[in-house]
């Protein structure tokens, strides 16, 4: 991984989002309506895998996610479509899963390098070219936009998604040139000596994972990531006994709750999104913020950039 080279990586998100939209036509799923299917990964995967099967099932198509590490998932099926999410097509738990299930199942590899042998009846691409930068930043967005399309394919639910792509790539690119404005203020409420929580609604819950995750990765904090419903009943307690930095993704039914927690235990919080709170200590906003779409594929920039500034600054 490298902290120079990780950046740049963010700054091709517009450039490469809205290459994705050009070609949205040419993403094609080899999956029928009916089909049981399973997604899997590890990692940044398995969050984008757990987020879109959640989605599918809400649009009735019968879906799940597992992480791809389990021992075992549904047995190997003709009726059912087991995708493999590995951007670099080497991981080798995915890959275990794919090969347990080839030959019998269908089985798809969705990765974002082209040109592997890998145990899978079909591939589709990412699209999202090369992460020198060693960090799974933009293969992430690009997993949960094609499986966006994978949903529209099947149910026709997301008619202009390549619109949604486009207005998510301009949010991305509006948060990348604002950043010197609002990047080292709002960083600094998340910097807490003990560490900073991410939460999210469970229809964006693997924005506040990845979020985490750069936080690890890049400049190796203390970070974790919860669904905003869930954190009443696990995350909570640490508000009581320790100076508590948290990041909200706004947009949860239970946002209220959490504020109640983090207002009378005195705890700072910065707050992204459409129906931040103003009591937040920072306030973030972006265009199209309203759209779920351009949410879902955006607000990850924010603790993705965080990441770069700490991780740069040592």
């Amino acid at each position: 991984m490298d902290p120079v080279l990780y950046p740049r990586d963010l700054e091709l998100k517009p450039a490469t989002m809205r290459a994705l939209a050009d070609r949205l036509g040419d993403v094609v799923w080899p999956i029928e309506a009916g089909q049981r299917i399973v997604l899997a990964g590890m990692g940044s995967s398995w969050f984008a895998a757990d987020t879109m099967a959640r989605r599918l099932r809400r649009v009735g198509v019968h879906a799940v996610a597992e992480i791809a590490s389990v021992e075992a998932t549904y047995p190997a099926s003709a009726d059912l479509a087991v995708v493999g999410i590995t951007a670099s097509g080497g991981s080798a738990e995915t890959l275990g899963l794919l090969r347990a299930h080839h030959g019998t199942s269908v089985t798809i590899a969705c990765t974002n390098t082209e040109g592997l042998a890998l145990p899978a009846d079909h591939t589709v691409l990412m699209h999202a070219e090369p992460e020198p930068g060693g960090v799974a930043c933009r293969s992430y967005v690009h997993t949960l936009a094609v499986l966006l399309q994978l949903e529209h394919q099947l149910t026709g639910s997301l008619p202009n998604l390549a619109g949604s792509l486009r207005r998510a790539a301009d949010a991305i690119e509006h948060l990348l040139q604002t950043r010197s404005e609002w990047l080292p203020e709002l960083a600094a409420v998340l910097d807490g000596p003990h560490g900073t929580w991410l939460m999210a609604p469970a229809e964006r819950l693997g924005n506040s994972l990845q979020g985490a995750l750069m936080l690890r990765e890049g400049p190796r904090r203390v970070a974790d990531g919860c669904e905003t419903g869930d954190w009443s009943h696990v995350d909570v307690y640490l508000t009581k006994s320790m100076d508590y930095r948290a990041l909200m993704f706004s947009g949860s039914p239970h946002d209220g709750t959490a504020l109640n927690w983090l207002r009378d235990r005195g705890s700072r919080f910065v707050a992204v999104g459409a129906t931040a709170s103003a009591e937040a200590a920072y306030v973030l906003r972006y265009p199209h913020d309203d759209d779920p779409v351009v949410a879902l594929l955006t607000e990850v920039l924010v603790p993705e950039l965080v990441s770069a500034h700490w991780w740069t600054a040592g």
